[in-house]
C-alpha cells in the first residue's frame, strides 16, 4: 500500500478541455485584427482555457447573420452597422471593442485638384457601400456647404484607391487611413486623408465584436475579452515582438502593405475591450436617425450587453 501511495502522485491526471469558440472576422485576417491574432499566438487565450476558432467569411455581410443564427459564438462588425442591425431587429449585441475610433476617411490624391472639401463641388466621389457612408459623406459635405447633389457618386465595387489612381474618381469615402493611404504610397501616387471624425461625423468604434445575448456565455465571452486585453497590452509595451507574434500567424502576413498597416493600426487597439462609452453611441444614434437610417431613441440597452473583464 505505501507502494501505491507513492505512485498515486505520479499518475497523470488529464487536463481539462478547452472551451470551443468560434469567432467571425469581418475580412480576411489583416491587423486591424492583432489583438485576436496575438492571443491566438501568444497562448493568451489558452491560458483562459479557451480553443478558439478564427473564421474569416466567405461574404463580409455574412459574419452578423450566421451569428444570429447561432453559428457563431462572436463576430468582428462595426459600429454603424450596429445601429443599423439592432433597428431591423436582428439579435445582435456590442460585448466589447477592438478599434476604439474611425479608421474611415474621405481619401483624395495629395496632388490632385481637391484640397479642401469646397472642393469637391462637381466632382465624382467613389463608394463601395451606400447607406452608411452616403450619411457620412453628406455630413462631411453639408459642413462646407454642399450636399449630396453637389457631387456624383460612383459604385467602385471595393476598388477604392485603384479607381482614385486611375482618376476614375476625384475621392473615395470608405477608405481605411491605415491601409489605403500605405496602398497609395506602395504604388508611388501619395493620398491625403480627410479623417472623418474631424470633418463632421460624430467619433464611433470602427470596430467592435457582437455576439447574440439569447445564446451568449457570458463568462467565456468576458475571458476572450481578457485574452485580447493581454494581448493589446503586449502590443502596446513591444509593438516590434506584437507584430513578429502577429505575422507568425501566416507568412503571407509579411508583406509591404501588412508591415506598414501594423504601425498605423496598433496606437489604435482598445487597451480594455470592454469598456464602453454611452454618450458617444448615444450621439452616433442620433446622427444615425438624423440621416433617416434607423429611427430615433436607440438606447445603450438596445445596442450593448456589458461585461466585466475579471468575471
Amino acid at each position: 500500500m505505501k507502494h501505491l501511495a507513492f505512485l498515486l502522485p505520479l499518475i497523470a491526471t488529464p487536463a481539462a478541455a478547452a472551451d470551443q469558440m468560434t469567432i467571425l472576422l469581418d475580412w480576411f485576417v489583416n491587423p486591424d485584427h492583432g489583438p485576436i491574432i496575438v492571443a491566438q499566438q501568444q497562448g493568451y487565450f489558452a491560458a483562459e482555457g479557451l480553443e478558439v476558432t478564427i473564421q474569416p467569411p466567405a461574404d463580409p455581410a455574412d459574419p452578423p447573420k450566421l451569428l444570429a443564427a447561432g453559428q457563431a459564438d462572436l463576430a468582428v462588425s462595426y459600429q454603424p452597422q450596429l445601429h443599423l442591425l439592432v433597428a431591423e431587429g436582428m439579435p445582435v449585441k456590442r460585448v466589447g471593442t477592438l478599434i476604439d475610433n474611425p479608421l474611415n476617411c474621405l481619401l483624395v490624391l495629395a496632388d490632385g485638384p481637391v484640397k479642401q472639401i469646397a472642393d469637391l463641388k462637381g466632382r465624382k466621389i467613389g463608394f463601395s457601400v451606400g447607406g452608411v457612408e452616403d450619411a457620412v459623406l453628406g455630413s462631411i459635405l453639408t459642413g462646407a456647404g454642399l450636399t449630396l447633389a453637389d457631387v456624383e457618386l460612383v459604385n467602385v465595387n471595393w476598388s477604392l484607391s485603384p479607381a482614385l489612381m486611375a482618376g476614375q474618381v476625384d475621392a473615395v469615402i470608405g477608405a481605411y487611413r491605415n491601409f489605403e493611404l500605405n496602398q497609395m504610397l506602395i504604388e508611388g501616387r501619395p493620398g491625403h486623408c480627410f479623417a472623418v471624425e474631424e470633418v463632421g461625423v460624430p467619433i464611433y468604434d470602427e470596430l467592435i465584436y457582437l455576439a447574440n445575448p439569447a445564446t451568449m456565455d457570458a463568462r467565456r465571452t468576458a475571458r476572450f475579452l481578457r485574452g485580447t486585453a493581454k494581448a493589446a497590452a503586449f502590443i502596446a509595451a513591444d509593438p516590434q515582438a506584437g507584430w513578429e507574434s502577429f505575422a507568425s500567424y501566416d507568412p503571407e502576413l509579411r508583406d509591404d502593405l501588412n508591415t506598414r498597416a501594423w504601425g498605423d493600426t496598433l496606437p489604435h487597439f482598445a487597451a480594455d475591450p470592454t469598456a464602453f462609452d454611452a454618450e458617444r453611441y448615444a450621439a452616433f444614434a442620433a446622427f444615425m436617425a438624423d440621416s433617416g437610417l434607423i429611427p430615433a431613441g436607440q438606447t445603450a440597452d438596445d445596442l450593448t450587453v456589458q461585461l466585466e473583464a475579471a468575471q
